[in-house]
């Protein structure tokens, strides 16, 4: 069979999956499991956000510690995901920590490095400004610095987002629930309907959560400083 019609084939069976009314029901059902997914991946960022932008804002503001925040996030970055889940099960059971800790070692960097870049480059007439108005530095920061470097700082957090969405499925690898529960049960069971049809709900949940990032922007970023280059 040629590898084009082996494509159709699996996107008719992921087809048929996602709309057979019994997998919208119970608990094990898409609705359920995407829950799960949406619930585990907000745990990681809400970690991964109480770590990183507490120590982006302080390390931007001061101008101090960018060579520690680049060596922190590169780090992270480096972890073996899947391997480092692997190897926490080993060590610490099959518990919710030992997927929770790789997913926030992934979440942290563009949170950090985002928050550091986007405060430290925020136009020193700026803040010079707001220092000669009598504003305190914590004052100069939240009412400054931090609408200044709001449309990066929220890029940042929108890839951190992403990046939890997209590696949620590892949960699966060690008993718990989420959209990878379809994928790991569909390869065990050679359903590749399930497998497809699990794969295309994680591609969903990564444009909702783009969707609503894009919407969160529009709400909180003035129109002028949207038009401004975002880099991550």
């Amino acid at each position: 069979m040629e590898q084009a019609e082996v494509g159709v084939n699996v996107l008719s069976q992921a087809w048929g999956w996602l709309t057979t009314s019994a997998n919208w029901s119970g608990s094990d059902g898409i609705p359920t499991r995407l829950l799960q997914h949406f619930e585990y991946s907000a745990e990681a960022v809400l970690i991964a956000a109480l770590i990183a932008f507490p120590l982006g804002l302080l390390t931007g503001h001061s101008k101090r510690g960018g060579p520690l925040v680049s060596s922190l996030a590169n780090l992270a970055r480096a972890l073996p995901t899947l391997g480092l889940v692997v190897l926490l099960v080993v060590v610490m059971g099959v518990k919710f920590r030992a997927v929770m800790i790789p997913l926030v070692a992934l979440t942290v960097p563009p949170i950090l490095l985002n928050t550091y870049e986007g405060i430290r480059n925020v136009d020193p007439q700026l803040t010079d400004a707001a220092k000669g108005m009598g504003l305190r530095p914590w004052q100069v920061l939240w009412r400054a610095e931090v609408p200044a470097a709001l449309p990066l700082i929220l890029t940042g957090f929108q890839f951190a987002a992403v990046n939890a969405i997209a590696n949620t499925a590892i949960a699966a690898y060690s008993s718990f629930g989420g959209l990878g529960r379809f994928v790991i049960d569909g390869l065990a069971t050679t359903d590749y309907g399930m497998v497809a049809g699990g794969a295309i709900l994680i591609v969903i949940a990564a444009i909702l959560n783009l969707l609503f990032f894009a919407l969160l922007r529009r709400l909180l970023v003035s129109p002028g400083l949207r038009q401004k280059k975002q880099t991550a």
